[in-house]
């Protein structure tokens, strides 16, 4: 078996950006060869310089030094942004301002949407030679109805639950990986009911926050927030109403949420105290554990979620139309998204492939983390992408409409600034002033 170590990754929320004002036409057609050892980088011995743009993690830093060597007339520039929403603000404002944008751009899905508008903005990818390469649902959303294809898939976000085995010990649940999915599978209600379970017996809370709940939850709605046509739904119906009673319910009256806000210090600071048992855990989350966990033992990964499957977070490679070198960026975003090139990413920062021919590799499946008590987490993770039935529909209006019920939330579940009937006015009043109704 491979074995592998985590490294810190990705963020993945985002604040709402500057609008774009400018328009672009779109770029030309490449035929790219993306096998694993072969040289893309187009034809001819020009030097020339590539720039590509990514956030967080995505593992690329020993794929790129190798694409440089198998094309020597290829410079590559990393730039990596701290945040998602950096990175979304940074190509929002050179997307408006028609310059300065890197020849490759990433973009993670939340906020993939947003820039579906103006997809004469960037080049099209779409080519024979990458076609069925993705999961189809990862293809589709990054495709307008005309066909074009504004951009490639890189990873996505198969959850599972990650927990601390030792806490589970200590309050009577089970604790070898197999029994511990036994023990959750079902509903959310079931996940909660677990969850009193374990804090009737634990100083420790059974998750970390609300928010981060609410997350995993909304991501198995279809239509959430918006129509499959773009039409705005709003938050003000049952779907949403229910889970968000749901969660602070959870959370607050029955003492289940540790009140700590994803990201924040404070939360970071819970890995070490074992302020929380249980951890909704995309593929990426692996290595936000092991890296703010580092010296603590006992956490581990079981092959189930709460409702069946769920996807949390995933990215693209898009190439704007402003770059210079419109064909050799093509190449390179379809080299570095190529199913070996994938596995390497996973292997290096956990970033989980959307290529179908990835998700049966043998060095993916036999992938584990030694965080994790040794957790098959390459079996793990595909068991868990194959239990995605759905994903929720994410319009232009999705990140800025979903704001307003996290924000509702944090007050009551994190500020404690409010109840959860004067919260929701709160985020009532939030969506209004966004003018979409």
């Amino acid at each position: 078996m491979r074995k592998t170590t985590s490294k810190t990754w990705a963020l993945m929320a985002g604040a709402t950006g500057i609008a774009l004002l400018a328009t672009a036409c779109g770029g030309g057609d490449t035929e790219a060869d993306a096998g694993e050892g072969s040289s893309t980088g187009g034809s001819g011995d020009e030097q020339i310089t590539l720039t590509v743009a990514t956030f967080n993690e995505f593992g690329y830093e020993e794929l790129l030094d190798e694409y440089e060597e198998l094309n020597p007339n290829i410079t590559v520039e990393h730039k990596k942004a701290a945040t998602s929403d950096e990175a979304r603000d940074n190509l929002n404002t050179r997307l408006a301002a028609g310059s300065g944008l890197s020849d490759i751009e990433a973009v993670e899905v939340d906020w993939l949407s947003e820039l579906m508008q103006y997809s004469d903005m960037f080049v099209d990818l779409s080519d024979p030679e990458v076609e069925d390469r993705w999961l189809e649902w990862k293809t589709a959303a990054a495709t307008t109805e005309d066909g074009t294809l504004i951009g490639y898939g890189t990873d996505i976000g198969p959850e599972a639950v990650c927990y601390r085995s030792d806490l589970f010990a200590a309050a009577g649940l089970p604790t070898d990986r197999e029994e511990v999915a036994a023990l959750l599978e079902g509903d959310w209600d079931h996940y909660f009911e677990v969850g009193k379970q374990f804090v009737a017996n634990s100083d420790a809370a059974w998750f970390d926050s609300a928010g981060a709940t609410y997350q995993g939850m909304i991501n198995q709605v279809e239509n959430a927030y918006e129509e499959d046509d773009g039409t705005v739904i709003g938050i003000d119906h049952d779907t949403v109403k229910d889970i968000y009673g749901d969660v602070l319910t959870a959370s607050v009256d029955d003492e289940l949420s540790a009140h700590l806000l994803q990201w924040s210090d404070d939360w970071a600071a819970g890995f070490q105290s074992g302020a929380f048992a249980t951890q909704l855990c995309p593929g990426w989350m692996l290595g936000v554990i092991e890296g703010n966990a580092a010296g603590v033992t006992g956490w581990d990964v079981a092959d189930v979620f709460p409702g069946g499957g769920g996807n949390w977070g995933g990215s693209y490679l898009t190439v704007p139309a402003q770059s210079e070198h419109p064909e050799e960026a093509k190449a390179l975003a379809a080299w570095l998204t190529a199913p070996e090139q994938q596995v390497k990413a996973f292997q290096s920062k956990g970033t989980f492939p959307s290529q179908v021919e990835a998700l049966d590799s043998p060095e993916l499946l036999g992938t584990t983390e030694e965080f994790f008590n040794n957790a098959p987490t390459g079996e793990i993770l595909a068991k868990r992408a194959e239990a995605i039935t759905a994903t929720p529909f994410k319009g232009p209006n999705y990140f800025p409409i979903h704001t307003t019920v996290s924000d509702a939330l944090t007050r009551v579940d994190v500020d404690q600034t409010d109840d959860a009937a004067s919260s929701w006015e709160k985020a009532l009043d939030a969506y209004e002033s966004l003018g979409l109704s």
